[in-house]
């Protein structure tokens, strides 16, 4: 018997009518696990956040393995936040050291903007996941997220000093701060769902509407306000990903590649990090449906300097 912690479930029919549970299950080794509970009428028994104690079988469906569940009975013997990953950063102190390079800013334009908005979000900035399933989606995966693209962004001003350090690190601790406008977590930390104004609006356009906001309650330059809004809106670089307009200066064009290439990497390692070297994963969804190969010559470690 393992316990498990239930982060989604669907209540679905078989070709048969048959009532079944389809559920995203979250083990004691906080990895995730397709999983199954079949000839299962719900009726609301189980829901979302729910820890179980479990029996299964492993499958194989579409190339994924999935949990056949035999026997589930609910518990109250493990808590919840147990089961949650977690960034391995402190979210307060990753808010703070981004926070003071902001202080740290010449551009006074920039350092209000960008100050006033992460302190009007700082408790929910400080540990909220980055995505509900994809990259990130772990407690304080959001400040984890921002760091590593903080980080990305001063190594290649280094390469590239023609780049405007202040205008780039700006877009980038803003580029998903609306994520706490459009998610909603549990008492897990993790996200169980997306708000109306998440699903009505989203995270760029509300992020950008922050930043007109803020810039519009200061007194700031609408120039500078309008930079920062088009980088927040195109970091996802193309229509079909969510941007309504692609990247048209350098900064935005630097923002858009290091946010998806930094989700890229956490995909990469989250797959192979649950493989033995040699094997190779399933197919990933959020990586065009590849199988990633685990050639074992490197680690899945995750570095991020918190220091000026």
């Amino acid at each position: 018997m393992s316990y498990a912690f239930i982060k989604d479930l669907k209540e679905k029919k078989d070709k048969n009518g048959n009532g079944f549970l389809d559920m995203v299950l979250i083990g004691t080794d906080k990895k995730e696990y397709p999983a199954k509970l079949w000839r299962f009428d719900n009726n609301g028994y189980y829901a979302v956040e729910d820890v179980v104690e479990i029996e299964y079988t492993c499958d194989s469906y579409n190339g994924k393995t999935q949990l056949n569940i035999t026997k589930m009975k609910k518990t109250d013997s493990v808590k919840s936040e147990d089961f949650a990953p977690k960034s391995e950063y402190d979210g307060k102190a990753v808010f703070a050291s981004l926070l003071n390079k902001v202080n740290n800013f010449k551009d006074s334009d920039l350092k209000a903007i960008v100050s006033d908005i992460m302190l009007k979000n700082r408790e929910a900035l400080e540990v909220y996941p980055a995505a509900y399933r994809l990259h990130h989606a772990i407690v304080g995966g959001l400040m984890l997220h921002t760091a590593s693209i903080v980080e990305m962004a001063e190594k290649t001003c280094c390469v590239y000093p023609n780049i405007n350090r202040e205008l780039l690190l700006s877009g980038a601790i803003l580029h998903d701060v609306a994520k706490t406008f459009e998610m909603e977590t549990s008492k897990s930390g993790l996200c169980k769902g997306y708000t109306a104004g998440g699903e009505l609006i989203g995270h760029l356009v509300k992020g950008a509407m922050y930043v007109e906001e803020t810039a519009n309650r200061l007194g700031v330059s609408s120039e500078k306000a309008m930079l920062l809004e088009h980088m927040i809106l195109s970091h996802h670089g193309v229509p079909e990903f969510g941007s309504p307009v692609r990247p048209m200066f350098l900064e935005a064009q630097i923002l858009s590649s290091l946010d998806a290439l930094d989700a890229e990497i956490f995909e990469f390692n989250q797959a192979t990090g649950k493989i033995e070297a040699g094997e190779f994963t399933d197919r990933q969804w959020a990586l065009d449906n590849r199988k990633l190969f685990n050639h074992g010559l490197s680690s899945t470690e995750h570095k991020v300097n918190l220091g000026e």
